[in-house]
């Protein structure tokens, strides 16, 4: 009997929404106005309270938080900013949700516009890189990004 090992990878986090605006006001709220549909609790910061989320809009930009007390806690980075289509981040957090700058995983958001909808496309990525532990802990993060990005439409759909 051969003794074949093998590990499958786990499998990115993918949602698909749909938001009653147009794919600028989409893009511009998910990209330009983070801090205010993030869950303020979803914070790196200690000691503080977060103020804000920012991604730096241009790709080589910061994605990063802002604490009550003016600190700066990087999330990642900006691999690609196409508005008002599409959105490449480097997640830089590793599973303890410390920042690495040696680690990343890939968040992409596609928007697309149809008859006043704008479709929008979330996908997390790279998750094999969390370690061999990565399947439970990406239960909570799907949990996670399904509450933010219902977050996010309940914004766009205010603004």
């Amino acid at each position: 009997m051969n003794d074949v090992s093998q590990r499958i990878a786990p499998a990115a986090i993918k949602k698909t929404i749909e938001v009653r605006a147009p794919i600028a006001r989409a893009f511009e709220v998910f990209a330009g106005r983070m801090g205010e549909w993030w869950h303020k609790e979803h914070s790196i910061a200690k000691g503080t309270t977060q103020m804000d989320v920012v991604i730096e809009p241009r790709a080589g930009g910061r994605w990063y938080e802002v604490g009550a007390d003016g600190s700066e806690h990087l999330w990642g980075r900006v691999l690609a900013y196409e508005p008002p289509k599409r959105l490449l981040l480097a997640w830089q957090l590793t599973r303890e949700f410390q920042y690495d700058p040696n680690f990343e995983t890939t968040v992409e958001v596609r928007f697309e516009e149809r008859d006043g909808i704008t479709v929008v496309e979330f996908e997390h990525r790279d998750l094999e890189r969390m370690g061999a532990d990565a399947a439970e802990l990406l239960e909570g993060m799907d949990g996670g990004w399904g509450m933010l990005l219902g977050k996010y439409k309940a914004s766009v759909e205010a603004a």
